[in-house]
């Protein structure tokens, strides 16, 4: 049993400032001695996501100063357990949502946090479904509570939130729009979703295909388009925000339009208007640690059931090994892919 280990020197991407995707830097760092309730993990996959884009440009909600190593999930293998980790946990693949630190050929994290990973899944598809899956899922389910044979719209609906959510949506008998530009139709549509063009009017789109309105939107674009996806809610509809994609490149003080969505979310549960609206934070409720270490495991765990007997289908852009992150990044940012971009380890010399 590998309890102990000698010291790991692990390479890792670190972001040193607000900086273009070449300023990454990569580096290599010995990693600290194991705690008792602790594990290494082997990183075999990690995301870039919309939370890295932002964290380059300093605007992600509540990121840590820099400079630090990026890196919001991963999958990978257990390489060494700390002396009060269970000995099945060795050589186990796993998932971790990180926030950062997922950038990296090797990670120390507690044993508590992983979640397990089937393993007929290949490990960069298994990556895309991890901060995916489990805010795609906790959103429907957890959150607007969507039933089978309801109508819902997915803003974004060929990004790495939105294909996901068409997908679980489709698989329990949900209904769904799905917005994405015009040359994407077809992905949308072949993900099981009635595509619209979010540069047309999407409203006059949107109720063509459901006169009395939708039961639910999810909206991670924020900003003035907002009050649009409320207007596409029936009576009882929910709207659930988780973003701000509008604003990533405007100036000034990163919270103001998180804080501003909050306002406009509450403001509108305070209106007898037969409508919900909820901001969806992934992190939501860590105060009691248990019970969501418990939501990730049992969420995520589902998703992973659904990807490993065919119903979800992975969306993988690419494969870019990790010390070419700063081509990751790039490629994430260029608007011109279908899923998500995804770093894997170095090929062997």
């Amino acid at each position: 049993m590998n309890t102990t280990t000698q010291p790991v020197t692990a390479i890792e991407i670190v972001l040193p400032g607000q900086v273009e995707p070449e300023g990454l830097q990569v580096t290599e760092r010995q990693l600290p001695p194991l705690g008792p309730d602790q594990v290494l993990v082997r990183v075999e996959a990690s995301g870039v996501s919309f939370a890295e884009q932002q964290m380059r440009r300093g605007k992600y909600y509540d990121q840590p100063a820099f400079p630090f190593v990026p890196g919001y999930d991963l999958v990978g293998t257990v390489a060494a357990i700390g002396t009060s980790v269970d000995e099945t946990l060795l050589d186990r693949r796993v998932a971790a949502l990180t926030k950062v630190g997922g950038w990296s050929s090797h990670i120390v994290l507690d044993a508590a946090d992983l979640i397990p990973v089937p393993s007929t899944l290949d490990p960069a598809e298994a990556e895309t479904f991890v901060v995916n899956g489990i805010t795609a899922w906790q959103m429907l389910h957890r959150i607007a509570k969507v039933k089978r044979g309801q109508t819902i719209v997915v803003h974004g609906a060929n990004g790495g939130v939105g294909s996901t959510l068409v997908q679980l949506a489709r698989a329990a008998g949900i209904r769904v729009i799905g917005t994405a530009s015009a040359k994407n139709a077809a992905i949308v549509e072949a993900l099981g979703a009635s595509p619209v063009d979010y540069r047309g009017d999407v409203a006059q789109q949107v109720r063509a295909l459901a006169p009395q309105g939708v039961d639910a939107v999810f909206d991670h674009v924020g900003g003035p388009g907002i009050v649009d996806s409320f207007g596409l809610l029936a009576d009882h509809g929910t709207l659930v925000a988780y973003g701000t994609a509008s604003t990533k490149n405007d100036e000034g003080n990163s919270r103001l339009p998180v804080l501003k969505l909050f306002g406009q979310l509450m403001l509108w549960n305070t209106l007898p208007n037969k409508r919900n609206a909820h901001f969806y934070n992934i992190w939501a409720g860590k105060r009691n640690l248990t019970r969501f270490r418990n939501h990730l495991n049992e969420d995520l765990g589902k998703v992973l059931a659904l990807a490993a007997d065919g119903t979800l289908r992975p969306q993988v852009a690419a494969r870019i090994p990790l010390s070419q992150a700063a081509d990751a990044l790039t490629l994430a940012e260029s608007g011109t892919i279908t899923g998500k971009v995804v770093i894997v380890p170095d090929p062997k010399p």
